[in-house]
């Protein structure tokens, strides 16, 4: 795989964690090469967002960002119960643009309110490698579906077969010769199991749909987005997430991997994901550290 003209060395130079500080500086190198492929998202829209480098980096040695919003106090209706806490990410297919694009936008409004009531992970660009290819890919850089890469029950024997069998053994959709074999889908693993989420947000496109996996009561819309299960495949993060470790997943499905949905859209996706946290998924069962 190869990145497009002049994002190469800008990739490369990423591959020293010692260089990846908080700077400024530092997350304008990071952003240029990522907005140059996002549809209505600026350099200074991804500058304010804050993120940082992980410690994680993809196959080609970009960061993977993160940006966590602990909750504050003021805002939070959970009382003395653990605020909720969400792993909302993006871009887990480097071709589905806009499930990038619509995270920053998220990411931007959580930067302008005032204060939030859940406890946020958050990661838009889990496979950079494939949005830099000098054609974005639906796989990473090893030429893996990260999200057939989850360490699913049997995963050896079923996600192999199921690639096989019934993708036709589809380059698009391979899912790597082992679970967890990417650098990528490890570090997902690996926040899941150290942040422990209650609920899981994962964007994708082109189907314009809500899916969900996992116990609890799914959401009837996001916006235009109405709840349509897709599937469950071996190796998914739904199906990892889901119906593994018991976590509710969501599953948002954007009508357009390349155009954005308009900004009312993408408020009321946002806003209508909220109001369904706030009364659906409940927060750990423990008392907040004082």
């Amino acid at each position: 795989m190869i990145f497009c003209s002049g994002l190469a060395a800008s990739a490369a130079s990423f591959a020293s964690p010692a260089k990846a500080d908080k700077s400024k500086e530092t997350l304008s190198q990071w952003c240029t090469p990522l907005v140059k492929r996002l549809p209505k998202v600026t350099l200074a829209q991804c500058q304010r967002s804050q993120l940082v480098a992980s410690g994680a980096q993809s196959k080609k040695g970009f960061p993977l960002l993160i940006k966590e919003y602990p909750v504050k106090t003021a805002t939070s209706k959970n009382g003395d119960k653990a605020p909720i806490k969400i792993l909302l990410i993006g871009g887990i297919h480097g071709d589905e643009k806009t499930a990038f694009a619509i995270v920053f936008q998220w990411i931007d409004k959580l930067n302008k309110q005032g204060g939030n009531e859940f406890h946020w992970k958050i990661a838009p660009a889990i496979n950079p490698d494939g949005l830099l290819a000098q054609k974005p890919t639906r796989v990473n850089a090893n030429g893996v579906d990260l999200n057939r890469n989850f360490p699913t029950p049997n995963w050896n024997k079923e996600a192999p077969q199921y690639w096989r069998e019934k993708t036709k053994s589809d380059p698009r959709r391979f899912p790597g010769k082992a679970a967890l074999s990417e650098p990528e889908s490890r570090w997902i693993f690996n926040q899941i199991e150290q942040f422990q989420p209650d609920v899981i947000i994962s964007v994708h496109a082109p189907f314009g749909v809500l899916d969900f996996d996992g116990a609890g009561t799914p959401p009837s819309k996001f916006g235009r987005l109405l709840f349509n299960r897709v599937g469950v495949y071996p190796g998914s993060l739904g199906n990892y997430g889901g119906l593994h470790k018991d976590i509710p997943v969501v599953t948002i499905e954007l009508p357009n991997s390349q155009q954005m949905p308009s900004d009312a859209e993408v408020a009321r996706i946002w806003q209508d994901m909220l109001n369904w946290v706030e009364q659906s998924v409940p927060a750990q069962n423990k008392v907040a550290a004082k």
